[in-house]
């Protein structure tokens, strides 16, 4: 099998547990936070980020971010300094991803979760459970999609966004950079970089 670091020991790592198969040995987890580092969760180790040299063959999921901290996603991941190549990407057995859609790397797909037609996944982006993403829809890299989401085809997800649980994207608009759209939202119309939307409809705060 092969070795497995998951990186950090947050919420998307607990969750990332139940997407590990029969390929991978998850050897723990990784933290920059000394006073998680030597304990254990759920029976693995939490190392500092020194083990990653010590295993150059391990595997790597990178899953940083929550609606505070998701725009520091791309330099904590970027910040690892590895290749491309060590980066896994993680498919719960329960999910349904369409052999046509295109999925990139350092991708974790939670249990549920359903990807139809020719949608594209980037690199480092995290779709929560039960989620649906159809088709002709495109999710840029480092972007976080919650639990519940809905995005209709013809979508475009910026870069480095998070998609608050709960949330429902009409077709054919386009969602800019760095977005948090919060808990519940029903985004109807196309909103630029930066935005902090919430609401039904949807709305700038």
């Amino acid at each position: 099998m092969t070795k497995l670091f998951i990186f950090p020991c947050n919420g998307n790592a607990m969750e990332a547990l139940d997407c590990i198969g029969g390929d991978f040995e998850l050897i723990g987890f990784v933290d920059d936070d000394s006073e998680k580092q030597g304990k254990k969760q759920f029976g693995f180790t939490i190392f500092s980020r020194q083990v990653i040299a010590k295993y150059p063959e391990a595997k790597i999921l990178a899953v940083p971010g929550n609606p505070s901290s998701y725009m520091r996603r791309k330099d904590l991941i970027e910040s690892l300094g590895i290749n491309a190549e060590r980066f896994v990407r993680l498919i719960h057995p329960s999910a349904s991803v369409s052999p046509a859609a295109q999925i990139g790397h350092n991708v974790l797909i939670m249990a549920g979760v359903v990807i139809t037609g020719n949608a594209k996944i980037g690199k480092h982006v995290c779709i929560l459970p039960n989620s649906v993403i159809h088709h002709d829809v495109e999710v840029e890299d480092y972007t976080l999609i919650g639990s519940n989401v809905t995005i209709a085809g013809y979508t475009k997800i910026g870069k480095n966004c998070y998609v608050g649980s709960g949330s429902s994207i009409i077709n054919n608009i386009e969602v800019g950079d760095n977005t948090l759209v919060g808990l519940g939202t029903n985004v109807i119309h196309s909103f630029p970089p930066n935005s902090k939307i919430v609401g039904n409809p949807a709305r700038q705060i």
